[in-house]
């Protein structure tokens, strides 16, 4: 469980046992509505594999570093919860692995995002030849901008050239965040004027 991208006392058992019931097959069986005039929910595991994702990512190397340079260095010495999360990350990732073949592509893309940040573990970096793999499968076929952008910074963090694996999304997309990025700076720099209230 988390709270506002934060991670609580609760956060790691029930990593786990979300861990735990992914290859279940009444989690992997899907959703699927039986009134074709319902539109389909996401599948219960697209979204508990979500969770674990998102949950990673809020713990992240990049959220340590950015949480340090806010707080000191002490950081994650103080925010137990986080670092019982970091610490689990090798209980996870063979449950995700063996979804990265799943006949869905949504199922295969959301654990391949999902593993991205799992293997950051100094336990886990060996995987990410194999991940590597996968990513390049996943930016042949997918058009999932999340998927993509996640898949990208992933690649290039592990040292791998992109620039073929790119198409023009991708570019406008990188062009529209360094935008946003500078814009950002811009705001952190301070206003030169008082607001008007």
């Amino acid at each position: 469980m988390t709270h506002q991208n934060n991670l609580c006392e609760a956060t790691v058992p029930v990593a786990l046992y979300v861990a735990a019931i992914l290859n279940h097959p009444a989690v992997t069986a899907g959703d699927y509505s039986q009134d074709a005039k319902t539109p389909p929910n996401r599948p219960t595991l697209v979204r508990l594999l979500e969770w674990l994702g998102n949950t990673a990512y809020d713990a992240d190397d990049e959220c340590v570093a950015i949480d340090e340079r806010l707080y000191g260095e002490g950081f994650l010495d103080e925010y137990e919860e986080m670092r019982a999360f970091r610490d689990a990350r090798p209980a996870f990732p063979s449950a995700v692995r063996a979804l990265l073949g799943h006949d869905n592509a949504d199922v295969r893309h959301t654990a391949l995002v999902t593993a991205i940040p799992l293997i950051e573990h100094p336990r886990l970096t060996q995987h990410q030849a194999a991940l590597a793999s996968h990513a390049r499968r996943l930016l042949a076929t997918s058009t999932d901008r999340h998927h993509r952008d996640r898949v990208l910074d992933a690649l290039k963090a592990w040292g791998h050239d992109t620039s073929s694996l790119e198409n023009a999304s991708d570019i406008a997309a990188h062009e529209h965040y360094t935008l946003l990025r500078a814009a950002r700076a811009s705001w952190e720099g301070g206003c030169s004027e008082d607001p008007p209230f």
